[in-house]
């Protein structure tokens, strides 16, 4: 009977959670007379909204852009975060743990604090309206760090001095011993870096402006509030599907990898 009463519960929880995306899908395919029902399945369902969006704006390209970018960035962040976290966790330096602490303190400031210093150098670099704009700022971040840096002190330091022992460089260490022995902490730092990078939205507004260069959160947000959408329901609402549709496949498809990286990749002393 507890094992009934807690299924009832997640499956109330589960309802409550999973309707709002069943009915902006439903709505999606509804004319747009009919979206103020309410109506989970519609009466005659259509693509019309999508094709509307579609002949607006260039989705495809702006689909591209975000995995393009979401890709780079979070191929980066594995490779330069794992390099500073095995620092943090296996080298012995001078100021160790102050760059740790300053590395912690980075965490705890809002964006918009390092907003305009940040279009600055972007400007002074010319990187405007480029990828590089929305690669380069986010190839290191605090959190990649930290998680690499905790799951490495986990490793027995015995299994990295011997590779020393055997003439193994710092890299051949990172690269060959640690990284096949660290795949939760890659899988992890590389989910929560991908979902991150493509949900940008702020950023790319800022110094993305040629509509061949826009990834597809910040097409569709200017598409839903700019106008181009024309104040109709139907085709905002089949242009959001079309953008969270991409990020619940990649979930629904790394869900198992994702739960178990996320349970065994702690933050250990």
């Amino acid at each position: 009977m507890k094992n009934i009463f807690i299924y009832i519960i997640l499956l109330i929880g589960a309802v409550v959670f999973v309707y709002p995306f069943i009915w902006m899908l439903s709505a999606s395919l509804s004319p747009e007379s009919a979206i103020s029902n309410l109506i989970l399945f519609p009466s005659s369902a259509s693509l019309n909204n999508y094709t509307q969006v579609l002949d607006k704006i260039p989705v495809a390209r702006s689909l591209f852009n975000s995995l393009f970018v979401s890709l780079i960035i979070t191929t980066g962040v594995i490779f330069f975060g794992s390099m500073v976290g095995y620092a943090l966790s296996h080298l012995e330096f001078k100021g160790k743990n102050v760059l740790f602490y300053i590395i912690i303190f980075t965490m705890t400031l809002p964006f918009q604090i390092t907003l305009i210093p940040q279009y600055i150098l972007m400007v002074q670099f010319r990187w405007v309206d480029s990828y590089l704009a929305l690669i380069v700022p986010y190839f290191l971040n605090g959190l990649s760090i930290i998680m690499f840096n905790q799951y490495f002190k986990s490793i027995p330091k015995d299994l990295v001095d011997a590779a020393r022992i055997d003439g193994c460089s710092e890299f051949t260490i990172l690269f060959k011993i640690l990284w096949p022995n660290s795949m939760p902490a890659i899988i992890t730092v590389g989910i929560i870096t991908f979902m991150t990078s493509w949900n940008e939205v702020l950023w790319p507004i800022i110094v993305i402006r040629d509509d061949h260069l826009m990834t597809m959160p910040q097409l569709i947000t200017l598409f839903a509030v700019g106008g181009r959408a024309e104040s109709q329901l139907g085709v905002k609402l089949a242009a959001a599907t079309m953008l969270a549709l991409p990020v619940i496949v990649a979930y629904a498809f790394f869900q198992k990898y994702f739960i178990q990286s996320m349970a065994s990749t702690g933050m250990k002393e």
